[in-house]
């Protein structure tokens, strides 16, 4: 369900077209209609107002001016980085690893700023 404050991609003719935010969705004095307010992701920045069903919010095709255009929620993909809980799950693994003896072709980690102070030191 696309709801105020989310992002859409917006498709015009089936190719994607820019990004825009949801603003506003407001009913129309038409049954069953709303106005859309959308703030296009673009510089520089515009806001839209379409008068949509809900249907047409949520994905479905309609067209304007015969031409085809579609509305895509966009969802966040999830981070490839691990989080800092799971960080230190695999560092206390590693560390629990490293005092069995367990190397599972792993190279070890230098830290440059360790590096800096021994040359310090030195």
């Amino acid at each position: 369900m696309t709801d105020v404050g989310d992002v859409v991609l917006v498709y015009l003719e089936n190719s994607p077209a820019f990004f825009a935010r949801i603003e506003d969705i407001s009913p129309d004095v038409k049954a069953g209609w709303y106005h859309v307010k959308l703030l296009v992701l673009q510089v520089p920045l515009m806001t839209i107002t379409w008068i949509l069903k809900p249907a047409y919010i949520n994905g479905e095709e309609f067209t304007m001016g015969g031409r085809p255009v579609r509305l895509e929620k966009v969802v966040c993909p999830e981070s490839s980085l691990p989080s800092p809980e799971e960080e230190k799950k695999e560092e206390k693994i590693s560390e629990d690893d490293e005092k069995e003896g367990k190397k599972e072709g792993k190279g070890k980690v230098i830290s440059i700023f360790e590096r800096k102070k021994e040359k310090k030191e030195e």
